[in-house]
């Protein structure tokens, strides 16, 4: 498992700002960097369950390997974890990773308007969009769909070294500001970085700030590769110094889908899912939910948004009915960074559930299937400094009922890739008495027909019942 971080911190920790290129080449041509990764990784891959084959592979020690990266504005959330604001191409060449190029998102849409793709309904009808682009691809919250649909609208719209890209690593401005929290404030042009004022100061300079600077507006996020130079230096100075600090990072990272990895190459995917680093929505027999939450023009209102999810379900006359709701509150106001609040939320439930019921929509429901899973969906807008709830009312499928007839139940909840400081409740109420449970519930609550448990959605959410 440490031998897959590692690969992590050498291509994304090390690189995936862009640019640095030449204090690489100054300082790890001897072989160095090399002798470090394998250093670290040998005693730790004997309790792996990757080979070293696949390590090897994914560090290019047997020939270049070339990956393409998404940087994740979940202040701007989208489905798969935020607006894709910029990308970079990194290689890596027996452990030296390079930066082959690192730009905004726009540039290569911009330029590539021969190539068209019908967006889906939502984004053309909220967002105004005619042809589906490479920024807007992750319009799902499962990792594997949306990094294969940003490698096809990639290829498509001539991305650079599209035929040789084997992997997709994705990361939120999160894992950037923990990285800070080690190595301390970085200055890039009289501009200093905190952890405490990285994501905001980063979306001021390339949304105004430039202008300040005299940049053109193509040359505005040139910004990540000034940063890039002041970081990398920094973090090759301190990685085995401060491995165990960046150990914990990538770890919690990954856990809290602020990192998602996939693999065009079979085995190293299948190695991701397994450890639970892709992203994936998840196959369950028993009860789902995911709810995923898009901003649409709202800028990077999200940032002011504090939600709390609500799970429900009751016995009704043949099926069980469910009730999940979504309480958002408009902590902001009208600024350069926050707006009006334009959200299309879908949730992801089990295939085979049918929609009762749905308050709190500004239009009607959609619905549809994805990834095995069945959805309802709905817009909303809510005003600065206000609260509120939608919520969607619907009956669970038979093998639901069939599950607690038979004396379990089981709830997987997941979190939206990007997502944080979500509160979640469950009131679960049975036919039948409790036996036990996983989480257990306070024991004052024991022996009842309710479940009840309060929790958060830092990471995803697996509950389990059982009756007498």
């Amino acid at each position: 498992m440490i031998g897959k971080l590692f690969i992590i911190g050498t291509v994304f920790l090390l690189g995936s700002f862009g640019g640095g290129a030449f204090w690489l080449k100054k300082n790890y041509d001897s072989g160095k960097l090399q002798e470090k990764i394998i250093e670290r990784a040998l005693p730790t891959l004997k309790n792996s369950p990757m080979s070293m084959d696949i390590f090897r592979g994914a560090l290019g020690m047997d020939k270049p390997r070339t990956y393409l990266v998404l940087l994740l504005n979940n202040t701007e959330l989208r489905p798969g974890g935020g607006f894709i604001g910029a990308y970079a191409v990194a290689r890596v060449d027996r452990g030296r990773p390079t930066i082959l190029k690192v730009e905004g998102s726009e540039i290569i849409d911009n330029a590539a308007k021969a190539a068209t793709t019908t967006p889906p309904p939502e984004l053309a009808k909220y967002l105004g969009l005619k042809n589906w682009q490479f920024r807007d691809s992750n319009w799902s919250p499962d990792f594997p769909t949306d990094a294969r649909r940003a490698l096809e609208f990639y290829s498509k719209e001539g991305g650079l070294l599209a035929d040789e890209v084997s992997g997709v690593i994705a990361a939120t401005p999160d894992v950037f500001e923990e990285i800070l929290g080690v190595i301390g404030p970085i200055k890039v042009g009289g501009i200093e970085f905190t952890r405490d004022n990285f994501t905001e100061t980063l979306e001021y300079e390339v949304e105004y700030g430039f202008e300040k600077r005299g940049l053109e507006f193509h040359e505005r996020k040139n910004l990540l590769g000034d940063l890039s130079s002041a970081l990398l230096p920094r973090l090759f100075g301190s990685v085995l110094t401060h491995w165990g600090d960046y150990l914990k990072i990538i770890l919690t990272m990954l856990d809290q889908k602020h990192i998602m990895l996939y693999s065009t190459l079979a085995d190293e995917q299948t190695d991701i899912l397994k450890q639970n680093w892709g992203g994936k929505m998840k196959e369950s027999a028993g009860d789902y939910l995911l709810w995923a939450d898009a901003n649409l023009g709202a800028l990077k209102t999200d940032v002011v948004i504090a939600r709390s999810l609500s799970y429900s379900i009751a016995p009704s006359s043949s099926r069980f009915i469910a009730t999940a709701s979504m309480r958002y509150h408009h902590t902001g106001g009208i600024t350069w960074r926050t707006s009006r609040y334009r959200d299309y939320a879908r949730i992801f439930v089990p295939k085979g559930s049918k929609l009762v019921g749905s308050t709190g929509a500004d239009d009607r429901v959609d619905e549809g299937d994805e990834g095995g899973r069945h959805w309802f969906g709905a817009f909303f807008s809510l005003n600065p400094g206000g609260e509120a709830e939608l919520a969607f009312t619907y009956l669970l499928p038979e093998n639901i009922k069939k599950d607690i007839e038979g004396r379990a139940y089981s709830l997987n909840v997941q979190k939206q890739p990007g997502t944080d400081r979500i509160r979640l409740t469950l009131e679960l109420r049975f036919d039948k008495p409790l036996k036990g449970a996983a989480p257990a519930e306070t024991p004052e609550k024991f022996g009842d027909d309710l479940y009840q448990m309060v929790s958060d959605l830092k990471t995803d959410r697996e509950f389990n019942v059982n009756f007498h």
